[in-house]
């Protein structure tokens, strides 16, 4: 007979998963280089500082909708714009920080409670708190490292591996 295991909490679960992923990213976030922070493969894409930066900023958003039942956009300033590789840095290890911090606090029950987006009185989004970390915070941010790691290829910057080895690490 087999014996079935306790299934971890989705506290555990996302924290387990959060870690890797900040770890991945940061890799990829070290290599963004100063000296080219403005610059973009194409007129309609976000120049690299301004991706790396909303990178570092997403983290946020987990915290933020741990903090009450909703948000309003309206009443929340824009964090100041980062000019360097140091700068990011230092604000993805603060962000990093309290996110892992606030989901280690964070109850079971507190992920299944729903959270509003709002601009005013316009919804963005009204979703259950692990649905925010899922998709607005870990599947955003593992989409925009991909779009990172193509502008790396693009500057001629060694791509880190990320999920397997990368064309520059074995």
């Amino acid at each position: 007979m087999s014996e079935t295991l306790p299934q971890p909490t989705i506290q555990a679960a996302y924290a387990q998963e959060l870690k890797h992923e900040l770890q991945l990213t940061r890799r990829l976030l070290e290599r963004v280089p100063t000296d080219r922070f403005d610059w973009a493969p194409h007129p309609k894409s976000m120049p690299i500082g301004k991706l790396a930066t909303h990178m570092a900023n997403l983290l946020t958003f987990v915290e933020r909708s741990l903090q009450g039942p909703e948000t309003d956009m309206l009443t929340v300033a824009p964090p100041p714009a980062l000019s360097s590789t140091d700068d990011l840095l230092s604000r993805f290890d603060v962000n990093a920080a309290s996110i892992q911090q606030a989901v280690v606090q964070a109850a079971d029950e507190a992920w299944q409670q729903p959270w509003v987006m709002r601009r005013g009185e316009q919804v963005i989004f009204n979703m259950p708190r692990r649905a925010v970390a899922r998709v607005l915070v870990l599947n955003h941010l593992i989409h925009h490292r991909g779009q990172l790691s193509v502008y790396l290829r693009l500057l001629d910057i060694p791509v880190p591996s990320i999920y397997g080895p990368s064309a520059d690490e074995r």
